[in-house]
């Protein structure tokens, strides 16, 4: 089953609990109307962290659309374009994120939860930044505002300042961004340890090692745009150093 027939189709039942499952549960009663035929088989991986990481990501990315001050169809648009949402479950995922848009709850609770739930696994984590960055560029321009949120969120998730950098360069896009800051090293680091960050950054951000750890398979395309731009970065120090 997709993460969408778990989330809409009975992903209520999941034990995810706090404030990620109240979100649920506030629409789990037009969710079970709409979807009681489904079935509810549960595919590899962790159901929980599943249903956990879209929910967190649908939660913090309402949070941010607003961070600005305005909703603008484009922050809309790469909302979706980040969760794959299929037409017939569109209005239950624009419900949920209504809701966590409106919610006068801040988006701490959200952050703190799902920082708690992949506290062993921060590549996921990494992820869920990659896909608010995304729909903080939908316009065209990451804001002052919406650039304090992702940091803000950053740092409940446990990550240092420099790693934030990181993820920010990531993505600025390997022609805009310092290649050197993508992998996590200095201008000055030797050859062979720019290939050992090289490495363990692929080794830990490669797809099939996140989706094991628990991020849903519909936000692949996210992992493989990160996998990409790390690649880019390596490439172009390597071409830069002659390295082979």
């Amino acid at each position: 089953m997709s993460i969408w027939g778990k989330v809409l189709g009975g992903a209520a039942g999941f034990a995810v609990g706090g404030p990620l499952g109240a979100l649920l549960g506030g629409v789990a009663g037009h969710i079970y109307d709409s979807h009681r035929s489904a079935s509810t088989e549960v595919a590899d991986g962790d159901p929980t962290k599943q249903v956990g990481f879209t929910i967190a990501v649908i939660a913090l990315g309402a949070k941010l659309a607003k961070a600005d001050g305005v909703v603008t169809p484009d922050e809309i648009r790469a909302f979706r374009r980040v969760f794959k949402v299929a037409p017939e479950e569109s209005s239950n995922v624009a419900r949920v994120f209504n809701m966590a848009r409106k919610s006068p709850a801040g988006y701490e609770p959200y952050a703190r939860q799902v920082a708690g739930m992949f506290r062993d696994n921060p590549a996921v984590l990494e992820e869920l930044l990659n896909c608010l960055f995304i729909i903080a560029k939908a316009d065209g321009e990451v804001h002052d505002d919406e650039l304090i949120y992702l940091q803000k969120v950053s740092a409940i998730f446990g990550f240092t300042d420099a790693i934030f950098a990181r993820i920010r360069e990531e993505n600025m896009g390997p022609d805009a961004s310092d290649p050197y800051t993508v992998l996590g090293v200095g201008h000055d680091t030797d050859d062979d340890a720019i290939k050992s960050a090289y490495r363990k950054l692929v080794r830990e951000n490669h797809p099939d090692t996140l989706i094991a750890q628990g991020m849903p398979e519909e936000f692949v395309e996210v992992a493989n745009e990160k996998l990409a731009t790390v690649n880019a970065s390596y490439d172009k120090i390597c071409a830069a150093r002659g390295i082979n």
